[in-house]
């Protein structure tokens, strides 16, 4: 539990940079204003007092604003031109459909000391029509000139929105599966070609196999990174079986896959994708300008916060920078370190998910900020180099405020954040598996899942509302049908019948088949028409027909917390107690009229 007054730590799993400290008064003479009143921002301080009040005081006018809600902008400056609106603000915020926290287990923000993010895709939400077609475009690269396949690869396209997380590919038959939380393939495509249901059901069918689909002979889309790679992979099935010899036969599906793998590995080992990003961050990613408030808002409520990321110092020195430092007028970033101020530790090259190992034992390397060195520590403690007597400490606040690593496992985590239980801290990410799973199901951690694709889906169901109850009612309609037409079967077999009334049974008999086939076509129409609103293939990401996704089912077992954005944490009370909706069972529905 967290006392009364004591300071709590954030932190972030990710690969992004800190913000410039609270207390930097250029800072903060650029970048803040309140309404509440003019006065001279120079020398201003802001803190929390309790849970909602904000206390301002001028160091140079003597001004002492106190009030539950003193509204804080971010305006022009270091985060762009967009004012941000947080849960502070005055009367606070509007919460859009789409931008709502959804909760599946309870969680009270008051037992949580430290909240913890990662970057990529998390703090850091990358452009899939121009990162995606970057990572598409580097791999086709490797694999022509690096892999020996036809040159003609280079010619081809990619559609960043065709393929969607929660697939499955089966690597050995060259298909692309969607399907329902008991593992039934719903829908299953042959590269670009969808199959029949005659050829789906002979091939997946058997219910021997329904417990497989996994790892080494399928493999599971469940990162937006791995979108431009499944795209490929149905390109080259197509191109396999449309041009005999054109690739060795040896080279099965699962090749071509192992293939497309190694080259993603290579264009992350030779820096293609991320050099690229670097030299212009705000092509790749979004600037999103409720970060650095929404972080401000968490330490100040008391919490600490860290940054955990895969990436190295140069390039999350980079990322976060152009996310949460301070910009010129041309919106572009300097690189500096002041975003560091925002996090109390920094561990980048964190290799997870192996890094959610508590037996772990990878060393921890102390990062200077300035060159990139690596320093010796002992658990986080400095400690001197090999051949020296005397400790060198990477840069003068590494006792104080945030501290930057490299390596390391969760073990060195808790002990730099003085953490006493797993369940203290909140852990946000966006990899089902590598952030949400790990952390969740091996250390106890709370979790929160950011899924960028819920915004748009949220808004459809709402839009969509009158057409899915529409739904509902035609399925409801067909099975009163189908119980009227069992029961006039029934008596046309009963002996007490008499030839005029079996000859008007089997007339009103042909009438109800008929009225449940044009209800069956217009029920499948629409559904069709539905599904397609969502995607023009794979329909709605949490639904496969009537059945939760496999997808929506590991949000529910693993995610404490979903929501469409990482910024949307600065739209609810720091201390907020999220609680789940309940849990009906299909034969509560009816009654409950749900």
């Amino acid at each position: 539990m967290r006392l009364p007054g004591e300071r709590s730590v954030s932190f972030c799993l990710s690969g992004i940079p800190s913000l410039p400290p609270p207390n930097s008064l250029s800072y903060i003479s650029r970048n803040l204003r309140f309404r509440v009143g003019p006065f001279r921002s120079r020398g201003t301080r802001i803190r929390y007092k309790g849970r909602n009040q904000l206390h301002t005081r001028s160091a140079m006018d003597g001004i002492r604003l106190d009030g539950n809600t003193t509204q804080l902008e971010i305006d022009n400056g270091a985060f762009g031109h967009q004012r941000s609106c947080i849960w502070s603000s005055p009367g606070g915020c509007k919460i859009d459909i789409g931008k709502q926290i959804f909760c599946n287990r309870s969680l009270n923000m008051n037992n949580i000391v430290a909240v913890g993010f990662d970057m990529d895709y998390t703090l850091a939400q990358y452009k899939p029509e121009t990162f995606e077609s970057l990572a598409y475009e580097g791999t086709v690269k490797k694999l022509v000139y690096d892999l020996g396949y036809p040159e003609e690869l280079l010619q081809w396209s990619f559609d960043w929105s065709y393929m969607v997380r929660g697939l499955v590919v089966d690597k050995k038959r060259g298909n692309i599966l969607k399907m329902d939380r008991h593992k039934y393939v719903k829908v299953a495509y042959h590269g670009f070609r969808q199959m029949s249901k005659g050829d789906k059901i002979a091939t997946y069918g058997n219910t021997l196999i329904q417990d497989s689909f996994d790892e080494p002979d399928y493999a599971l889309i469940d990162t937006l990174f791995s979108l431009a790679a499944a795209y490929l992979f149905a390109q080259l099935v197509d191109f396999k079986d449309n041009n005999p010899g054109r690739i060795p036969e040896e080279s099965d599906y699962a090749c071509m896959h192992k293939d497309i793998h190694a080259a993603v590995d290579l264009c992350h080992r030779d820096g293609t994708l991320k050099q690229t990003v670097a030299q212009d961050p705000k092509r790749y990613i979004n600037d999103d300008t409720s970060i650095v408030p929404m972080l401000k808002m968490l330490r100040e409520s008391g919490r600490a916060t860290f940054l955990v990321t895969n990436s190295l110092w140069d390039y999350t020195n980079v990322v976060m920078n152009f996310l949460c430092g301070p910009k010129s007028t041309d919106c572009c970033s300097t690189l500096t370190f002041e975003w560091l101020q925002y996090f109390d530790v920094v561990i980048t090259g964190s290799a997870k998910p192996g890094f959610f190992n508590e037996e772990n034992r990878a060393n921890l390397f102390g990062v200077d900020p300035k060159t990139g060195m690596l320093m010796n520590t002992d658990n986080g403690t400095p400690m001197a180099q090999v051949g020296s007597t005397s400790i060198r400490l990477p840069i003068e606040s590494l006792t104080e405020g945030c501290r930057v690593f490299q390596g390391g496992s969760v073990g060195h985590l808790h002990k730099l954040l003085n953490i006493e239980s797993s369940s203290q801290i909140l852990y946000v990410g966006d990899h089902i598996y590598g952030d949400i799973l790990r952390s969740k199901k091996a250390l106890g951690w709370r979790t929160m899942l950011v899924v960028p694709e819920l915004e748009r889906e949220v808004e459809l169901l709402w839009e969509l509302k009158d057409t899915r109850k529409h739904l509902q009612s035609l399925r409801s309609e067909r099975d009163h049908i189908e119980d009227d037409i069992d029961h006039l079967k029934w008596r046309l077999k009963s002996q007490g019948a008499d030839d005029a009334e079996k000859e008007r049974l089997s007339s009103k008999l042909v009438e109800l088949q008929s009225h449940r086939e044009q209800v069956r076509v217009v029920h499948k129409q629409t559904q069709r028409e539905c599904h397609k609103k969502f995607h023009k293939v794979w329909g709605q990401l949490m639904k496969t027909g009537y059945q939760n996704s496999r997808f929506a089912h590991q949000v529910e077992r693993f995610a404490c917390l979903y929501t469409s954005q990482v910024t949307n944490l600065s739209l609810y009370s720091p201390d907020k107690y999220y609680r789940p909706s309940e849990d009906f069972m299909p034969h509560e529905f009816d009654i409950l009229s749900l």
